[in-house]
């Protein structure tokens, strides 16, 4: 079947479910498969109907010169990402694919339906930074277009970004208009032996500097007793060179840093091994933070990327306690992975922003055709 042809089907079945009052389970690639049940609570596990987006795929626009690509919703993200390296372009915030085999199965719909970015957030930028233009199919079996393919686009609400992070509540993405970038000149990764809040000291005082900071990951060291950070330069070639005279360090072979960026992003390096269905009941809880906001007194183990905006922490400590130790940091938790199912994935929302959240979500599935996350 066509992927044209699908639409219409699709329509149907949204306006029959919410006729009928049923559920619609959304899935792409599945790679997200291990996070999505926990985050979607009312119809996530009960759907009497599921919409697989794969079959709706296609790069329908692409124009390497005006750096625009559109696709629909199903496109393996890898054939975009294979597509854009053929200009040597890329995907700037880096998402990620969670192919713990090895073969990708994520899709670009599920990219921002998840809205997740990989080590180089903080210098480039998240997914919503990229999404110029979308559509959706909407809980009324609505068509609806969002956005364009050039960046002045957008008079009022932007609801294209709103969809990056959305998790399949507010409706079907059924395609996506990108802004792409070329491939950088240069790029080199260093690093240096200290504990994680020096860490967070030195990113953030070297990122305030002009100096082509992209990514950064501090990882505890048992032989040490401290830990490592690892330091990724990106720019143009004398300012990488520049760079790695001024901040010394140990630099890390090309094979070697690009596996490791990869295993970062991939969460396939060891320190994430126990944290995967099946191996373990630890849980992977994320921690957006301030950047400046030192180590918390938590039991487990910590990762931390984006400068220290990001923390990643494998424990076993209540949810309530980890929670409320990020509340006073000034940031939230998100139980990512593992752990008591029956924890608060989200951290409570404040009432005012929980009344926007529930007012969009009636606006464009007033039946509760899809999941919702609250």
């Amino acid at each position: 079947m066509q992927a044209d042809d699908l639409l219409p089907l699709w329509q149907d079945l949204v306006r029959d479910a919410a006729a009928r009052g049923e559920h619609i389970r959304i899935h792409g690639g599945n790679s997200k498969a291990p996070w999505m049940p926990a985050v979607q609570r009312s119809g996530a596990e009960t759907a009497e109907h599921t919409l697989d987006t794969t079959q709706f795929s296609g790069i329908t626009h692409y124009e390497p010169t005006e750096l625009v690509l559109t696709a629909r919703a199903g496109t393996p993200l890898a054939e975009i990402e294979a597509a854009l390296a053929a200009h040597q372009q890329f995907l700037p915030f880096e998402p990620p694919h969670f192919a713990r085999s090895g073969t990708s199965t994520a899709t670009v719909g599920g990219m921002v339906a998840c809205g997740l970015s990989g080590p180089a957030r903080m210098s480039a930028g998240a997914v919503r930074d990229y999404v110029l233009g979308a559509s959706l199919l909407n809980g009324r079996g609505e068509v609806l277009h969002f956005g364009g393919e050039v960046m002045k686009n957008v008079a009022g609400f932007d609801v294209s970004r709103l969809l990056c992070g959305s998790l399949g509540s507010l409706g079907v993405i059924l395609s996506v208009s990108l802004k792409v970038q070329p491939l950088p000149a240069a790029q080199a990764t260093l690093r240096f032996a200290m504990t994680q809040d020096e860490a967070i000291t030195r990113c953030n005082t070297w990122a305030a500097q002009p100096l082509p900071v992209n990514a950064s990951a501090w990882l505890p060291d048992r032989n040490t007793g401290k830990g490592v950070l690892t330091l990724r330069l990106r720019g143009a070639q004398a300012a990488v060179q520049a760079a790695c005279a001024r901040l010394g360090g140990e630099r890390l072979a090309d094979a070697e840093a690009a596996a490791f960026w990869q295993a970062l992003r991939e969460q396939t390096l060891p320190w994430f091994a126990s944290t995967w269905p099946g191996d373990s009941q630890a849980a992977l809880w994320r921690l957006s933070l301030p950047g400046t906001a030192p180590m918390l007194d938590l039991s487990g183990t910590q990762l931390v990327e984006w400068y220290g905006a990001q923390r990643w922490l494998i424990s076993a400590a209540p949810a309530p306690i980890i929670q409320e130790a990020a509340r006073q940091a000034g940031g939230h938790a998100t139980r990512f992975r593992g752990g008591d199912s029956a924890a608060e994935v989200f951290c409570t929302l404040p009432a005012p922003l929980d009344r926007i959240a529930r007012n969009v979500k009636a606006a464009f599935d007033p039946h509760g055709v899809f999941p919702t996350l609250f």
